[in-house]
Formats: C-alpha cells, structure tokens, sequence
C-alpha cells in the first residue's frame, strides 16, 4: 500500500541505480497529481529529462560519475526550475558539494531512509506551491487596484523586490488607496506568509490603550487591567504587523517601537522584563513624516528605521487609465456579492466616473460600484444608478473664511474655524469630517477637546 507522504501537486523523478531503494522512494512520493517516474542508468535521466519537465528530481550522483556526465547540469539546462535533490556517498561529500554550487536544492547521504528522502522532496513540492500561490495572489492584486497603471506596475515591482527581504517598509498615501491592501500583499510574497499578519490603526485608539494593544500589560498595569494581556508584537511573532496611520501615534509610544525595531524586544505596560520577538514591520501614513519630523511630532530616528523601502501610492485620480479594469473588477464582485448579472455601464456612467475626481480613492470606487449595482435593472448600469455625488460632480472642498487684513487670526484659530465649518457642514459627523479634513479621528478629538468644541 502507498504512504503518499507528498500529496502536493508535482512531478518527480527518481533516479538511482539501487533499484529496491528506488522503488521505496517511490512509494512514498505518490504525488496528488501524477506517480513519480523511476530510472536507474544516466541514459534514462539524459532520455526521461529530454522529453519532459520534473519539478523535483531524486538523483543518484553514482549514476553521473559511471557514465562521466554532469548530470546536474544537464537536469538545471533542461528543467531549470526542477528542485534537485542529490543523494551522495559519505566519502564523496565535496561532490555533492559540488552539485549545490551548481544550483542543486539538497543534498542528502545516501544512508538515509527513502522516508527520509521523501520528507525533503515533499518540502521541495511545497515550496514550489507556495511560488505559484506568490505569482497567483500578486496577478489578483493587479486585478484588484492596479490595472494597467505604469506608475502602480512600479508599486508592484518594488514590493516584490522587498518581499522576501525582512526590511522594514512605509507606506505612504492617501486614505483608501490601499496601503492594507498592500501590506497584505508583501507578507503574503514573503517567508513569514505561513505566519500571522496582524493590522493596527494606530490612530483608532487613546495613547495608553495603544501601547497596551502593541505590547500588552500585566495585571494591576493600570485601572482595568484584571489579568495579564499579551500583546500584538508577541501575537504576530514570526509574522508580519502593519502599523497603519502611525504619524498619529504619540512619542512615548514610539520610543517603545523604537526599541522593537532596534533590538527586537518588546516590554509589556506594566512589566520590568523585556521578550524578544521576530516581527517584521510595515508601517503605513497619509500624513508628511518629513514635517513631523521638523516639528518635533515625530522622532527622527524612528523615522529612519522605518524608511529603509518608501513606497508612495498614487491616487486613484493621478492613474485614471487603471479605471476601466477596476470597475470590471468591483462589478464582478459586487454580482457575486448581490446576485446581479451587470454587464456593462453606459456612455453616461462612463463619462462621469472618468471626470469624478475619487477623494476616497479605490475605496470609493468600489463603494460607488456596489452602489450603482444594487440600484441598476436589467444588465446595464446607468447615470441615474450611480451616487448622488458622483452624477452631480459633488467634491466638497472647505473654503477658508475671507478675513481682512487687518485682523489675520492666529493658526490655532483658523484651524478651530475649519473644524468648527467642516463638522456644522457635515452634521457634526466626526468620522466624515476627520477625513474630509485629511486627519485621523482621535486627532480629531483632541483638537476639539483643545479648542472647546462641542461633540453635537
């Protein structure tokens, strides 16, 4: 009966002149797809390699040095993507050596149990597997907020460079563009993609809260805190953390996070110990670092630590040509999503989703989208299925009051006026007015608590 230890999807080749130990092998390499092929002379590896591709190869290295062919470069010429896995002679071992310098995946003695040999290829399998999963969920990416833009295509390509690097990544855009998204993304092109990913909005939560959150605290930390809490570093070790809006997160916080990305170690509120833990750090902001750095809002040195790779993500206004595969896109999942069966839009629709200039960006648009589809009939959407603000060009910018020269007001003033308009226009919304001001929410809130301005 076959074990089947290797049950990813694969083809592999066993080739040894020991023919016992190769069917052996082959009994425990039965793949989901196919029964590995077997040979046991150079000839058939030359043959068997000739006509087809494997993308695991067990070879014998007895076999080349018989025949006096360098058979691991003729499998790397032929099938260079196969994972070789050679199994040597103890008293060789610089000829197997010899094979990784070549390009070989592993090496083996061949003393070792074909279970033993078999544990290795099927790593190889799932290695492989996880590649394709890479090239697969970065094609979906490209489906999802990319389209044919240049200026994204480059996103793309920089992230992929910094993927499987630990490097710590920022960044940098305005809100709904993607930075999650993103984020995401490198961790799932990464080593760590087996590990958590864990995203914080930095901005979402009161300072004291927040550190608690990142680094957890022990019981009698502070009023509440009833029992030991661990905290995000220490869920997401060996994984990835995304610190989203982190410009909002205040300095003592940062110092603490200054300390994680310098020597790995994170303290619990409350707690005299240090922990070490492996996190690789994705930071993400709308805001300019440079000048908070200036103003003293934000430590430079952290600033420096997180900016090894920056990466900018243009709005969805500054890359209008990716609108055509977007919406295809959106349109498709909010069929799924809402049972409908929206072919296409209407010239109208078109022209004014291509003038509309997205202050929401992606996120916007695939609002707008589901939308325009739930209140669609028939297969078409039309202009008059689409959101108020976009059928009537509404993109509401706050003016500045006109003051006379002679009484300029302070900036604390005009900033409290703005807020002031922004929430008497909004309703006292707090959330919409945050944005439409391009701050966070607790920012917000601390400006209206400094100024004096009521909640409703």
């Amino acid at each position: 009966m076959r074990s089947g230890l290797v049950k990813e999807v694969g083809q592999v080749l066993v080739a040894s002149p020991d023919v016992g130990f190769a069917a052996a092998l082959a009994r425990h390499l039965v793949t989901a797809q196919d029964q590995p092929e077997v040979c046991h002379d150079s000839k058939g590896v030359l043959r068997i390699v000739g006509r087809r591709a494997f993308d695991v190869v067990v070879l014998d290295l007895e076999l080349g040095e018989d025949a006096g062919v360098d058979l691991v470069s003729f499998i790397r010429r032929r099938t260079p993507k196969a994972r070789i896995i050679l199994l040597f002679d103890v008293a060789k071992l610089e000829r197997a050596l010899e094979g990784i310098r070549q390009g070989a995946y592993f090496y083996l003695p061949k003393t070792c149990l074909p279970s033993d040999v078999a544990m290795v290829a099927h790593k190889a399998l799932k290695s492989i597997s996880h590649e394709t999963a890479a090239h697969t969920y970065q094609q979906a990416l490209f489906e999802e907020m990319v389209g044919t833009s240049p200026a994204m295509k480059r996103v793309i390509d920089v992230i992929s460079k910094v993927a499987p690097t630990d490097s710590t990544v920022l960044l940098l855009g305005e809100s709904g563009t993607g930075k999650e998204l993103l984020a995401n993304t490198i961790h799932r092109l990464s080593p760590r993609r087996d590990m958590p990913f864990i995203a914080i909005n930095c901005a979402a939560l009161p300072d004291q809260l927040l550190e608690s959150e990142m680094f957890g605290h022990v019981k009698g930390a502070f009023t509440g805190a009833e029992a030991d809490k661990r905290g995000l570093f220490e869920e997401s070790d060996g994984g990835t953390i995304f610190l989203d809006e982190i410009g909002d997160m205040a300095l003592v916080t940062q110092a603490k996070l200054l300390r994680v990305l310098q020597n790995g170690e994170i303290r619990a509120v409350g707690s005299a110990r240090s922990r070490r833990v492996d996190v690789r750090v994705i930071a993400a902001t709308n805001r300019d670092l440079e000048k908070a750095v200036a103003n003293f809002s934000f430590r430079e040195d952290l600033y420096f630590r997180l900016n090894v790779i920056q990466v900018r993500i243009p709005p969805l206004r500054e890359r209008l040509e990716a609108l055509p595969q977007l919406l295809a896109h959106f349109i498709n999942r909010a069929n799924s999503q809402f049972g409908k069966g929206i072919t296409r839009l209407d010239d109208r629709a078109q022209a004014l989703l291509r003038n509309y200039g997205f202050p929401g960006n992606v996120r916007e648009l695939e609002s707008i989208v589901a939308h325009a589809v739930i209140m669609a009939e028939g297969d078409t959407i039309r202009a008059e299925d689409l959101p108020d603000q976009v059928r009537l060009g509404i993109q509401p910018r706050l003016a500045l009051p006109n003051y006379a020269a002679e009484s300029i007001p302070s900036i604390t003033e005009m900033e409290a006026q703005l807020i002031r308009t922004a929430l008497d226009r909004l309703s006292g919304n707090q959330t919409e007015a945050a944005k439409r001001l391009g701050v966070s929410r607790s920012t917000l809130w601390r400006k209206m608590k400094e100024y004096g301005i009521p909640a409703n």
